[in-house]
């Protein structure tokens, strides 16, 4: 059990994806990547800069300013996790609102944001011993990897998910929105012509409607574990 291996987590949104691959992480002292993070990042830029809104999109231009973006990942030892940095600047909390949900699938549907994103995480995790969460991880970040499991849950509980979360945080939204949200980004990132979120064939799919997280987690253990002993 001394080879450390590549674990790949797929899904929907508001699956809880982030928090299983946290967990994974912390029990087998692997690295964690939040690769929707990085979109939201992208995101964040493209709107801090006017190049997209609810209603518009300059994608050209966010494609001439990506040379601009620099992205990185910093341990914060008193939250236990890492936190997305743009330019030099936490902007873990920026890319966590609503409007940014709003934007990311559309900023996400574009090859060229997708190729930098990519080259990033491959190289991040060529070494394994790495947890990523995504929309494309099992399908084109890493196709080989040890384990994929893909994450699934009714639009409505990961609405009511999302809802709690922003409620719990202090931001001011309603259901409906959020709902028509988790709705809206299922279809953009299921249609998308490059990469789009569907299942790989070798994948183990979770859906959690009715799972909670320690029952979830321990089901996976089982299945890294066995992974481990195999490799």
């Amino acid at each position: 059990m001394n080879k450390k291996i590549t674990i790949a987590i797929d899904g929907f949104s508001s699956t809880g994806k982030s928090t299983i691959a946290k967990l994974l992480a912390k029990k087998y002292n692997y690295i964690y990547v939040d690769t929707g993070a990085m979109y939201r990042a992208v995101s964040l830029f493209a709107k801090q800069h006017n190049l997209v809104g609810i209603d518009f999109f300059h994608s050209e231009k966010l494609i001439s300013n990506l040379q601009e973006i620099s992205l990185s990942f910093r341990f914060n030892k008193e939250l236990g996790f890492s936190e997305m940095f743009l330019n030099g600047q936490n902007v873990e909390k920026e890319i966590r609102t609503l409007e940014i949900s709003q934007l990311v699938s559309k900023v996400a549907t574009i090859s060229e944001v997708r190729r930098k994103l990519v080259k990033e995480q491959q190289e991040m995790g060529k070494h394994g011993g790495i947890v990523m969460d995504g929309r494309d991880i099992g399908t084109v970040v890493f196709p080989n990897a040890d384990l994929k499991l893909f994450m699934s849950a009714s639009a409505d509980k990961r609405a009511t998910r999302r809802y709690k979360e922003l409620i719990d945080r202090g931001d001011d939204v309603n259901f409906k929105d959020i709902l028509f949200n988790v709705q809206e980004r299922d279809r953009i990132d299921s249609t998308r012509k490059d990469s789009p979120l569907v299942k790989a064939d070798d994948a183990i799919e979770f859906d959690n409607s009715d799972m909670g997280i320690t029952e979830q987690f321990d089901r996976i253990c089982t299945l890294v574990n066995r992974k481990l002993i195999e490799n």
